[in-house]
């Protein structure tokens, strides 16, 4: 009888660790070490699972890298402009992408419109874990999709699974989810660190060998990341996330890791009867103003990936009633927050020491870049003076400790954008100003936040 042997692996950076302890000593983290079983004596097929990973087991030795062909690899496109925007062109065969999202966010939905669609020109397979085949059917039905052509499969062992793949040989395979697969001759449990991380490698190398485009569906923890070893995300080729809240119209699909295109890289669905339906222009679900103007609010221009994206920023401005003002910002860095606050007041003259200062970024965007400072800090200039700040205005910019105002990348972009949906007047970094005048547009170049606030 074989021997068992137990290992602690980090579920932050995939470290083994021969016993447990409260912290992983590789990368810091606290209690993320879990435990799983293995067997000392080697699995029939463990050895052929290791063999040509990345690609076709012939290998051809050393090559240049001007000889590879890349002809035998061309993209092709899912169906969808909003889901090709985020992998960057569309699918690359042999590639592994893992879309994780909250539960209901629409990962499931997605994926299996995706396919319903793709299965009229080629052979695609869907395979589910987590539902019956006939709750498959029934939400297929719901949505109105076509199911003449889509095939499914309920399966959760690999080694079955990819035995009938060779059979079948489609196209793009679909692995609803990746928590419930599990691989014969390891003891532990399904969605354990051990299952997910060799069920990902097994399907992954037989992607890379065989041209499959891979899509796999992830769970995640309760702070949003990725559930399951921090290996998987290095096995994969691509890593999207699928945000939004349960109450919100709108899903918001990001790409964090992709080897075949821009990552930050946005895509926008809104949530119809019929399943997820593309947003051309996702500026127009961001900037539902009121007709009259109102104080803390100003549009600014953000840069997601290839496209600018006008989103409304709202601050309210009150007086504090306890001893330590709140601070509050939801879409934007809070510690960004206090950081501007603290230039305001040295370089722009307004004290907010004793306001509480609540700041939005309006539709559920998460703004990550510095080009939201000076549009943040007008808002909440003008919450705190109740002074409304014209409907044509849009800001960008970033604002520097010593009160100077910076470029941001595609400065002349994002006031083409802005004069496309009817704003009239920019302020702006100096040396974001366009050379040549924009038709219709009342471009403000400044340097200092004084001169921006004096512009108002």
């Amino acid at each position: 009888m074989a021997k068992k042997k137990t290992a602690y692996v980090c579920t932050e950076c995939g470290s083994d660790h021969s016993k447990w302890q409260g912290q992983c000593t590789d990368c810091g983290q606290w209690n993320t070490l879990q435990e799983f079983v293995v067997s000392s004596s080697k699995a029939p097929t463990r050895d052929a699972r290791f063999e040509g990973y990345a690609g076709d087991t012939s290998s051809q030795g050393v090559q240049r890298l001007a000889d590879i062909n890349l002809n035998e690899v061309p993209r092709f496109t899912s169906g969808m402009a909003e889901f090709d925007r985020v992998l960057g062109g569309g699918l690359v065969p042999g590639s592994a992408i893992l879309i994780g999202g909250h539960p209901g966010a629409g990962k499931s939905t997605l994926l299996l419109q995706t396919l319903c669609n793709l299965a009229a020109h080629m052979p695609v397979l869907y395979v589910t874990g987590e539902e019956s085949l006939q709750q498959v059917a029934m939400r297929a039905q719901r949505l109105g999709l076509p199911l003449n052509d889509l095939q499914i499969l309920s399966e959760t062992n690999v080694e079955r699974l990819t035995q009938l793949l060779q059979q079948h040989k489609p196209k793009i395979v679909v692995i609803d989810s990746i928590q419930v697969m599990h691989v014969e001759g390891i003891e532990s449990a399904p969605g354990s660190v051990s299952q997910v991380r060799e069920s990902a490698a097994y399907l992954t190398r037989f992607a890379k060998q065989t041209g499959t485009v891979l899509l796999l569906v992830g769970h995640v923890t309760k702070d949003g990341t990725l559930a399951g070893p921090k290996v998987l995300e290095h096995m994969i080729d691509c890593s999207i996330m699928l945000e939004g809240s349960g109450d919100s119209r709108y899903r918001v699909l990001r790409a964090i890791k992709n080897r075949f295109g821009a990552i930050n890289e946005l895509g926008v669905f809104a949530i119809l009867d019929t399943g997820l339906k593309e947003v051309k222009n996702p500026s127009s679900i961001f900037l539902s103003r009121s007709d009259e103007p109102a104080a803390g609010s100003v549009v600014m221009v953000i840069w997601e990936g290839t496209r600018p994206l006008l989103v409304e920023i709202q601050a309210l401005v009150d007086d504090s009633h306890f001893g330590n003002p709140k601070r509050v910002a939801v879409g934007l860095d809070q510690n960004r927050l206090n950081l501007l606050l603290a230039v305001l007041h040295r370089h722009g003259g307004v004290h907010l020491g004793d306001q509480d200062v609540y700041i939005n970024v309006v539709g559920g965007v998460k703004v990550s870049e510095t080009g939201a400072d000076l549009a943040l800090l007008l808002a909440a200039l003008s919450s705190f003076r109740n002074q409304p700040l014209e409907q044509g205005l849009i800001v960008f910019g970033e604002v520097g400790l010593s009160g100077e105002i910076r470029p941001v990348p595609s400065g002349q972009e994002r006031i083409k954008e802005a004069a496309k949906h009817g704003f009239t007047r920019a302020i702006v970094p100096k040396a974001n100003a366009p050379r040549a005048p924009i038709p219709g547009m009342e471009v403000i170049a400044v340097d200092k936040l004084q001169e921006a606030i004096e512009r108002l």
